[in-house]
């Protein structure tokens, strides 16, 4: 698919690689639709893609609430006069060990159902909730071709403190094959990449002993940054030969 032919939605975009990529697309020609429940970051990267040559819509989103999804998948539809593609960005962290036993007290502690609710709400259900209905969107008018790019992550391999988002991450990963082959009659392909370690708010947060002994493990030597993950995204949009399939930028980090 061209660039310049989209009128798709970016999920998670108030910042982060969801913003680097809506700028992209934006500068790129593409109408988007961005969604965050960070009303003030939407209004920050829509200023940011003032003058481009495509044209951006913001609109917040909670990608955990269904109703929230369909009203903002009408609107984008809506807004741009059609619906050709997703990247499914949006995502949390509430990391914490399975069962952690305190050194000095001796006391069992555990991950919360609140920290695993949280997670698997926003990275797993709300993408599926979105992929869901913007494909509905899609088929229901008939919009081919079509592309669904989701953001998985290396830690679907697993990684210690990080039950649930592992857990998400590898079902998006494994939905990314399963959706290519439901979608596949309607003509809509389904992609995922999955970012190591990249420098956004969120990894910018870590624990600075963490953060340094992670990226003392990236062979290239290095934090990937958000122009890495885009040039992922790009070529899942352009290959029109790539579907089902997970592409991992990372640095050649092994977790």
């Amino acid at each position: 698919m061209k660039l310049d032919s989209l009128k798709i939605v970016v999920s998670g975009a108030a910042g982060g690689m969801g913003r680097h990529f809506a700028l992209r697309l934006a500068e790129a020609g593409a109408h988007v639709a961005i969604g965050d429940v960070n009303e003030a970051g939407l209004a920050e990267t829509a200023a940011l893609a003032k003058g481009a040559p495509g044209k951006l819509f913001a609109r917040k989103l909670n990608v955990a609430d269904e109703a929230d999804v369909a009203a903002f998948v009408a609107w984008a539809y809506g807004e741009m006069n059609g619906l050709n593609g997703l990247i499914n960005n949006a995502g949390i962290l509430r990391d914490g060990l399975l069962v952690k036993k305190d050194r000095e007290t001796g006391a069992v502690k555990t991950l919360s159902k609140e920290q695993w609710d949280a997670v698997i709400a926003v990275n797993l259900t709300g993408a599926t909730l979105l992929a869901r209905d913007v494909v509905a969107k899609m088929v229901e008018t008939g919009s081919k071709p079509g592309i669904v790019v989701n953001m998985s992550s290396i830690a679907r391999y697993g990684n210690r403190g990080q039950s649930n988002y592992s857990a998400a991450k590898s079902a998006l990963a494994a939905n990314t094959r399963t959706w290519a082959m439901e979608f596949a009659p309607f003509g809509i392909r389904v992609a995922a990449i999955a970012p190591g370690m990249v420098e956004t708010p969120m990894t910018q947060g870590m624990n600075q002993k963490a953060r340094d002994a992670l990226v003392a493990a990236i062979p290239v030597g290095r934090v990937g940054l958000p122009e890495d993950l885009w040039i992922a995204v790009k070529f899942a949009i352009e290959c029109d030969y790539f579907n089902g399939r997970t592409i991992d930028v990372d640095g050649g980090l092994s977790m």
